[in-house]
């Protein structure tokens, strides 16, 4: 049968007994996504138990409402599907399934099989004998039955074995075969993809576009990325005076119904009472789960529009749409949602996965210039901890970046989104090499906090926290007083501060002692070795650490 598939849907197919139901619920679970159980849908529809349905109706009766129900079932978007046992023997249920879903078999010995549907009927409150149970030789009428559905479970895109296998690591099985079949997938549709990366996390694999000008492919990348229902953008008021029109249309073009919401631009909008806002915007509008939330805007629209997603209905679909420099190459790659704290940056939060990222790098003509400016902090961060070429490539590019010229920044924000995409598909969940992300963060998190969000854009209190970073590296032996230089002087280049005044250093330092990257009351600092190697230190005396404050964030 050729491949033509969709694989916005997981069907899970199998004889009774491999664990349909509770894997559906589980791995849905894990994925945030909807569980739909044919049976029990089957016995809404007739209002009758599945075994009235077969005494009273009749198998044939039976299987007309179980292709209805799973033609429902498979229109939906986001859906893990337990099928009946005998579903997938009827052609058509065959081909709805592997038109629109990832098919994976659970699988099981006979004996198997027996032992759990013998421990299901001993333990029901109803203690009604399975019908696979009658008879005098249960076993033998299991195996001859299962024999005769085999040739219809080898369709699976994936199979599981179940026998020695926990509910969680089932769970888990599945979902990396419907990681593996949607990559599969994709690479087979190379031609129409033209992703500069992949993210590919343990639950989740998404593509991030950059280019310039294909804002107007939105729409498009949305419903091959098996999306649909209703698009709700979240942006703020200035970037959705400029753009809330042109993506509304390529949207409604593409076949999404479209709900628009804008919040104020600025830090001081990422906070629970916006949050709680979009909630009630979304409830107004009725969102179901299968709708998708578009974060269209800069680091804070996306942090805050995916909070909402991650935590409305217990999560949405959503997507990325990042108009800012620092959003484009670093916040809007790798599911970190939050909103703020008044005495912490993004203490509230979740990793919740986008299902793309779509970075139109025109969109930053219209960008403020100290907006502009202090999204280059990133870029050159990315150089700094992990590429001492990518660092070259924009030292070497330094006014042709600045002047916005096509080609170059194109390439150097895609190569940056690359960046972030590799170490997030390496450490989702900052457990290691993504923390090195975290370099000059922890006390820029400090200067956003105690200049009350409203002192300092992030990309400026990065870039003076990582000469923080650089100045300490330096009094600990790591690294040399060139290449501390060499740090200044890029970032000077693009007009980025390197110290500051009038910030008291005690709300700095209150700030970075509720960071998040504090274990044990101990902060983990990223410092440099050299350019392009960097590593995570939590013994740093708080004697150096104010030291190298004081001389960089002036009374």
């Amino acid at each position: 049968m050729p491949r033509r598939k969709a694989t916005n849907n997981i069907a899970l197919i199998g004889f009774s007994a491999t664990g349909k139901s509770v894997i559906a619920m589980k791995v849905a679970e894990r994925l945030k996504w909807m569980s739909i159980d044919t049976d029990d849908e089957i016995a809404k529809l007739s209002g009758k138990t599945i075994p009235e349905i077969f005494k009273q109706d009749g198998e044939d009766k039976f299987r007309q409402l179980e292709h209805k129900v799973l033609s429902q079932a498979c229109q939906k978007k986001q859906a893990v599907i337990a099928t009946g046992g005998g579903a997938i023997v009827d052609p058509k249920n065959q081909k709805l399934l592997l038109d629109t879903s990832v098919v994976v078999c659970l699988e099981a010995r006979p004996e198997t099989i027996h032992q759990r549907l013998l421990h299901d009927s001993l333990y029901s409150a109803s203690h009604v004998v399975r019908p696979l149970l009658a008879g005098d030789n249960p076993l033998e009428r299991i195996k001859q039955l299962k024999a005769t559905r085999q040739p219809y479970y080898a369709i699976a895109d994936w199979t599981v074995h179940t026998d020695n296998l926990t509910l969680d690591e089932v769970s888990q099985e599945v979902i990396k075969g419907w990681q593996y079949v949607s990559k599969h997938h994709r690479s087979k549709q190379s031609t129409k993809i033209d992703s500069v990366c992949m993210v590919e996390t343990n639950i989740a694999s998404y593509p991030v576009f950059v280019d310039w000008g294909i804002l107007d492919k939105l729409g498009e990348k949305m419903t091959q990325a098996g999306l649909s229902g209703t698009a709700n953008i979240i942006s703020d008021e200035t970037v959705f005076s400029i753009y809330g029109t042109q993506v509304k249309k390529t949207l409604e073009k593409a076949g999404f119904i479209v709900n628009c919401f804008a919040v104020p631009p600025g830090e001081a909008s990422k906070n629970i009472a916006q949050a709680v806002k979009i909630y009630d915007f979304l409830i107004e509008h009725r969102v179901e789960r299968n709708d998708v939330i578009v974060a269209l805007g800069g680091g804070m629209v996306g942090d805050l529009a995916g909070f909402a997603a991650a935590t409305f209905l217990r999560g949405l679909p959503w997507i990325q749409v990042p108009t800012s420099l620092i959003a484009m190459t670093d916040a809007s790659i790798g599911g970190k949602v939050a909103v703020d704290h008044p005495q912490g940056k993004n203490l509230m939060g979740a990793f919740y996965q986008p299902s793309l990222v779509l970075a139109d790098v025109r969109t930053l003509t219209t960008l403020p210039q100290r907006e502009l400016t202090s999204g280059w902090a990133e870029v050159i961060k990315h150089g700094l901890i992990l590429d001492a070429d990518f660092l070259q490539l924009i030292e070497g590019n330094v006014k042709d970046l600045i002047k916005l010229k096509q080609s170059i920044t194109s390439k150097v924000i895609a190569r940056s989104a690359a960046i972030k995409c590799q170490v997030v598909s390496e450490d989702e969940r900052e457990t290691g090499k993504r923390t090195l992300l975290n370099y000059g963060h922890t006390v820029a998190h400090g200067l956003e906090a105690a200049g009350k969000y409203d002192r300092f854009l992030h990309g400026e209190a990065v870039a003076i926290g990582m000469m923080v970073a650089a100045r300490l590296s330096q009094r600990l032996g790591l690294l040399s007083p060139h290449s501390v230089e060499h740090q200044k002087s890029i970032l000077r280049k693009f007009g980025l501060p390197t110290d500051c005044s009038g910030v008291p250093l005690t709300d700095v330092l209150a700030a970075m002692e509720l960071d998040k990257k504090v274990r044990g009351k101990a902060i983990r600092w990223v410092l440099l070795e050299d350019i392009g190697k960097a590593v995570i230190r939590s013994d740093i005396p708080k004697k150096e650490v104010l030291n190298v404050l004081k001389g960089i964030i002036e009374p």
